[in-house]
């Protein structure tokens, strides 16, 4: 793996991360007022909009989280968002190409449908921007809002247009097997860009809670409330009647899935028979071979788990630059991970399957 370009399918760009000026020439001229802005309040910084606070600004208020400053590399927050230092960062880490998710993975928190809209747009057009600094190695996802289909139809064409390679709706602010949703899906594998659902929400009862036992409590379960949206995509025949459409199921790990894969395939043969809405043709895991991509980053029984489904569905992630991530020594995270499988799947795992997907050269 040493002369091995790595592509890293999940690292982030966070709301912390992001320039102050970002918002303030992308919005269109009636929602500039109430838009995003950085507000200082003597030693902390803040994102508002339309008069609420939205999120730090900075790493003043995020001590600690940083991959970058535990490598001893000088981070005020805003690294991550400058290309040029995040090439730097990426070749230190032998990665060649990086998928970045962000800003939130909990959604923008703008309650005025509109505004969160014309926001997503601002931030889409930003990351185009700050993709085309380097097109064959920066890959910033389009986000697209969920308040309407049409809305996210429109978004969605007009990011393809901008020419980004992939998008990201959360499945927790829409049910994505809805009627009202077909055209949306329709229009996704039009256009040949892979969608992502993130992990963030979805817990019914576990509150993210920072300094709490809560905190630990949701990351150990995130993962896997992905587990009723992917379903849903399978069992409702929004993925079988669209054999080209690609669901990428972000940060959800390896472990839970073989699991769950099979237990599909148990409970399509008691149940699909008698459904009088939709009646699937193939096995949830002939869909999932075919149309399923999952993301992990450091998986202790990588070598044990991914046989179980194959290399072709997975892909390996960096995190950066969250504190959990691999950085600066994912080489040596990776040679650990995958000790005895063999070259062919780690490249997959590590390379190809990132690459393909995303169309990178």
């Amino acid at each position: 793996m040493e002369n091995t370009r790595l592509y890293s399918c999940d690292d982030h760009l966070d709301l912390w991360n992001l320039p102050r000026d970002l918002w303030e020439e992308r919005l269109p001229a009636r929602w500039r007022e109430r838009g995003p802005r950085v507000v200082e309040q003597g030693e902390t910084a803040w994102w508002t909009c339309d008069g609420a606070i939205m999120g730090p600004y900075g790493m003043r208020m995020m001590k600690n989280y940083s991959a970058i400053a535990r490598a001893g590399i000088e981070d005020d927050g805003l690294r991550a968002s400058d290309p040029t230092l995040r090439l730097t960062d990426m070749d230190r880490d032998g990665v060649y190409a990086s998928v970045i998710y962000g800003p939130n993975l909990f959604g923008l928190p703008i309650s005025d449908p509109e505004l969160n809209a014309a926001a997503l747009a601002g931030y889409n057009d930003w990351a185009s921007d700050f993709n085309c600094s380097a097109p064959d190695r920066l890959c910033v996802l389009a986000v697209l809002p969920t308040h309407t289909p049409e809305v996210a139809i429109a978004e969605l064409e007009r990011v393809a247009r901008l020419g980004h390679r992939g998008v990201i709706i959360s499945p927790f602010e829409f049910r994505c097997s809805d009627a009202a949703w077909a055209r949306f899906w329709d229009v996704a594998e039009a256009t040949g860009l892979p969608v992502s659902f993130h992990i963030g929400k979805g817990t019914s009862q576990v509150r993210v809670a920072p300094r709490s036992w809560e905190l630990a409590a949701f990351s150990a379960v995130g993962p896997m409330q992905l587990d009723e949206p992917l379903a849903m995509m399978v069992y409702s025949g929004v993925l079988e009647r669209r054999p080209k459409l690609r669901l990428v199921l972000a940060e959800s790990g390896i472990g839970w899935l073989p699991y769950f894969v099979y237990r599909m395939d148990a409970t399509a043969e008691k149940h699909v028979p008698n459904a009088e809405d939709y009646k699937l043709q193939a096995k949830p895991s002939e869909i999932f071979r075919r149309q399923i991509f999952a993301t992990f980053e450091e998986e202790p029984l990588g070598p044990e788990l991914i046989p179980l489904l194959g290399p072709d569905n997975f892909m390996w992630a960096s995190d950066y630059p969250h504190p959990d991530s691999t950085f600066p020594h994912s080489r040596e995270a990776i040679a650990t991970a995958f000790k005895g499988l063999d070259a062919a799947t780690v490249e997959k795992v590590t390379v190809t399957n990132c690459a393909r997907l995303y169309a990178f050269k």
